[in-house]
């Protein structure tokens, strides 16, 4: 399992338990034991279980059938880099996370660090020497689906969806309660699990970079920015001392371990940045999606029930998903972003890859231009705005997405929650999103139409 969290050594070793009777031995043996146990949102109207997936790895595993395809190993990547290439997945995206962690975890530590790599909607992580490569992909509908690749070579290498194993950890209060994806950064002794008596931190945009990436390295030019990555708490050391004595970690990979092992020299901080902003996005995506779906057919059959007229929300109904929904637009323009304190700038081509994709307006901007001065992004909003989840997410909640963006941008809601958007911001992004995004193109003009209406 792909599991991006760091956990502290207890939590591993129940984890590791709980997964042994799913795991098969040997290349020939099924990497997992399917639809056994119990499943959240197993059931209508989510139906988690459902084989009718339409996320990236799915995709894949119907062109590899098909025979559209095929996925070269190679003596040490194995598969990895041929996957990365299936899933348009670039190598740049690497960040190197060396607490322990997944399944896996003996043979992740310092030396060895595990090897995570993304795209808008999906996740690649490799351990060292491993058994299985490791997925999170996001389906539109059902958010996170977990699988596992064997790393031996094979005739025919398959992705196994993982269900039970990766369910454990990923449906908890750091992922919103939904199947999603979280960070965490933590104390990191010199053998690579948690220090004893020191606190882990989940990682998002709001997150203190002071409290970021324990047990992860970070490349770059980080400038004096002060953060957790890079280093080891030294035995005996609490982490008060750690802290206090942190400062800028040398973003430098020499010496620490054998690059050659891996598919970059680099575990790159705009990279990491990026990461932050996106599992916590994928979540709320997910968590609104849910919400709307369950609160839709919890009404159908009360309006059923009780002689209502189909399609009757009461107000309850509508808060269930207006919830989520009013979190998922704060969080899309990065009200609760944490100020970068120190320019930075990556090394690894990230960046600039990253800011290439996606589309521009007339005026050549791009949600996915950076800043990294004062803020990660030029104009604060998600690109992921651009994503197949967002758009999948069903009405009424979409449609109240969009009326109070367009609300936020046109200025109409001056409210403290969006006193960090600037008026230039605001106009910025309803041009590019007016421009790039029909979709929301067409829910402010139904707002426009409404106002009007309403005024006359």
């Amino acid at each position: 399992m792909l599991s991006i969290d760091i956990m502290d050594i207890k939590t591993i070793a129940a984890f590791v338990c709980l997964s042994s009777v799913a795991w098969g031995q040997g290349s020939g043996a099924s990497l997992v034991v399917k639809n056994q146990g119990f499943l959240p949102f197993a059931d209508a109207p989510i139906n988690y279980r459902s084989e009718d997936l339409n996320d990236p790895v799915a995709k894949l595993q119907k062109r590899l059938d098909r025979g559209d395809v095929r996925l070269e190993y190679e003596p040490v990547h194995g598969y990895l880099r041929s996957v990365l290439r299936a899933l348009n997945v670039s190598p740049t995206s690497q960040t190197l996370v060396f607490s322990k962690t997944s399944f896996q975890y003996p043979k992740i530590e310092p030396e060895h660090p595990r090897a995570l790599y993304y795209n808008d909607d999906v996740y690649v992580g490799q351990v060292h020497d491993g058994k299985s490569l490791e997925f999170v992909s996001f389906d539109p509908m059902q958010g996170a689906i977990f699988y596992v690749m064997d790393e031996h070579k094979v005739a025919r290498p398959r992705f196994e969806r993982a269900e039970l194993d990766c369910i454990q950890c990923h449906v908890a209060a750091s992922t919103r309660g939904v199947p999603g994806v979280m960070l965490r950064s933590v104390f990191t002794t010199p053998l690579g699990t948690q220090a004893p008596k020191t606190p882990a931190y989940i990682t998002g945009q709001e997150s203190d970079l002071k409290d970021r990436w324990g047990g992860w390295y970070v490349t770059g030019k980080p400038g004096r920015l002060v953060h957790l990555g890079n280093a080891l708490l030294p035995d005996g050391a609490t982490a008060e001392q750690f802290s206090n004595g942190a400062g800028p970690n040398p973003p430098d990979l020499t010496g620490r371990l054998d690059t050659s092992a891996y598919l970059t020299g680099y575990s790159d901080i705009v990279a990491h940045l990026v990461l932050a902003h996106q599992t916590q996005m994928h979540n709320l995506i997910t968590l609104t999606n849910y919400q709307t779906r369950l609160a839709l057919y919890a009404e159908d059959a009360r309006n059923k029930k009780a002689g209502l007229p189909a399609g009757t929300i009461s107000d309850a109904a509508r808060r269930q998903f207006e919830r989520p929904a009013e979190q998922l637009v704060r969080y899309l323009l990065f009200t609760n972003e944490a100020p970068l304190k120190e320019p930075v700038a990556g090394t690894a081509g990230f960046a600039e890859q990253f800011a290439a994709r996606g589309p521009r307006d007339p005026q050549g901007r791009s949600l996915r231009d950076f800043d990294l001065r004062t803020r990660i992004f030029r104009y604060p909003c998600s690109y992921l705005i651009y994503s197949e989840a967002f758009d999948a997410i069903p009405e009424p909640a979409k449609g109240y997405i969009h009326r109070r963006l367009y609300e936020v941008l046109s200025g109409r809601d001056q409210s403290p929650e969006f006193a960090t958007l600037s008026s230039e911001d605001r106009r910025a992004i309803l041009e590019i999103l007016m421009a790039t995004k029909p979709g929301f193109r067409e829910g402010a003009s139904t707002v426009v139409t409404e106002r009007k209406t309403n005024t006359q």
